[in-house]
């Protein structure tokens, strides 16, 4: 396989004089029990938004840790049916964010639910694109979760941290005329193959090229991983659970037909450092090491 060529979008969280939030977090009573991560689902689905996944983690905290410290946890990812692949369309780094995340929470002897969602200007920081179209997602889901979401307040998070580090990684297979089926093939099956030893889970693929006849028009295969990895959510959620709209981790793999290239990227676990203020020194620590640990999965697919 040729070797994959790394350049880091420059994508910085600027100092700003008017810095605030990245995460629009709702907060509903939830003391009957009455709203469910699968209501929620539900009620999206009813207002223009399609469910990519449904990952309740409890299950597997209690299996793994034996403990979990919410009634539920659950992160969900969603796309919109319309607005997605006009994005995609005009922009391919969007699939970074395509699908989103929407974390769900509700932590033990708690009556109080919560949903975390980016908001729209944390998209465009993230992705670096400037785009009415996000705007639209964004109210698009806001007005959905208040219908699922009966009585709740919705309130800004508090002003994202300074990171000098790339939001986005973008990594380039030049195909120098090499049939792009074959290189498709290979690299995804070696990508799948690596992500066991570190600890990554692939909970959901998704060719998004069926959203849409007008993303197939322009791209010949646009693929995207859903990867989890259960120590870091697990870590983070004790301390920020909010963080939950960054998890499971987006990773897009496309191929535009006007060129000769394969591009794969992620967004980085400094965006949940970063937007979700992640301080803690243990969930810093597992972070970092999947930051670590991803990027040495694809180094070592250029060897």
């Amino acid at each position: 396989m040729k070797k994959i060529l790394l350049f880091a979008v420059a994508l910085l969280c600027a100092v700003s004089l008017h810095a605030k939030g990245d995460l629009n977090i709702f907060s509903v009573d939830n003391a009957k029990g009455k709203i469910t991560s699968d209501t929620i689902a539900k009620t999206l689905e009813k207002n223009g938004f399609g469910i990519d996944l449904i990952s309740k983690m409890n299950g597997p905290f209690k299996i793994q840790f034996k403990q979990t410290d919410f009634t539920i946890f659950t992160l969900m990812t969603v796309h919109h049916t319309k607005l997605a692949a006009d994005l995609l369309v005009k922009y391919p780094q969007a699939g970074a964010l395509t699908p989103m995340g929407v974390g769900i929470y509700q932590k033990k002897g708690d009556n109080i639910l919560y949903v975390s969602i980016l908001t729209a200007d944390a998209q465009r920081k993230i992705l670096g694109i400037d785009s009415k179209i996000l705007d639209a997602i964004d109210n698009d889901l806001i007005k959905a979760l208040k219908i699922a979401l009966p009585g709740a307040i919705m309130k800004e998070s508090e002003d994202s941290l300074k990171t000098a580090h790339d939001l986005v990684t973008t990594y380039e297979l030049d195909l120098d005329g090499e049939d792009w089926e074959d290189a498709k093939d290979e690299f995804e099956m070696s990508l799948e193959e690596s992500f066991k030893p570190y600890g990554f889970v692939t909970a959901a693929t998704q060719d998004l090229t069926f959203l849409d006849d007008k993303i197939e028009e322009v791209y010949d295969f646009y693929d995207t991983y859903s990867i989890c990895k259960l120590k870091v959510i697990y870590t983070v959620a004790k301390s920020r659970p909010e963080a939950s709209a960054f998890a499971p981790c987006t990773t897009m793999v496309y191929k535009k037909k006007d060129e000769d290239k394969i591009v794969v990227g992620f967004p980085s676990v400094y965006n949940w450092m970063s937007s979700a203020r992640v301080e803690d020194k243990a969930a810093k620590k597992e972070l970092l090491k999947a930051q670590s640990d991803f990027e040495s999965i694809l180094k070592e697919l250029t060897e």
